[in-house]
């Protein structure tokens, strides 16, 4: 079984920074996206970054000049550096991909477990 394995995150005082990283676990045919979503208490999930199939980048505007989507290991893991962080960003982030397990699969969503980022003033 496939799984998102991510890490990181925290507490930390606004303009501080946290690193989220979040790694396959195990040899998939292809990786379609990555990226991650976020969902403050009270709100829906909103995408934050998302690298695509043609490896361009979205970045939400909220974050924009503060985050940084980047990827290594042949994009089998995937980083979001966030820098000059504010209290607006606290909420639990999700790593996110749209994966291709094996050469006949369609690519399917796979979610990581979450992991809370909390900001303060």
């Amino acid at each position: 079984q496939v799984q998102l394995l991510q890490s990181g995150g925290g507490s930390v005082q606004a303009g501080g920074s946290l690193k989220l990283t979040c790694t396959v676990s195990k040899w998939v045919r292809a990786i379609c996206t990555r990226g991650w979503y976020r969902q403050a208490q009270g709100k829906e999930r909103e995408l934050v970054s998302m690298v695509n199939v043609d490896d361009t980048i979205t970045l939400a505007d909220a974050v924009k000049g503060r985050f940084t989507i980047s990827q290594e290991n042949a994009g089998k893991t995937w980083s979001l550096q966030m820098d000059d962080l504010e209290t607006e960003d606290t909420a639990v982030y999700y790593c996110a991909a749209r994966l291709r397990p094996a050469a006949r699969d369609p690519c399917t969503d796979y979610w990581g477990h979450g992991t809370q980022v909390n900001v303060t003033e």
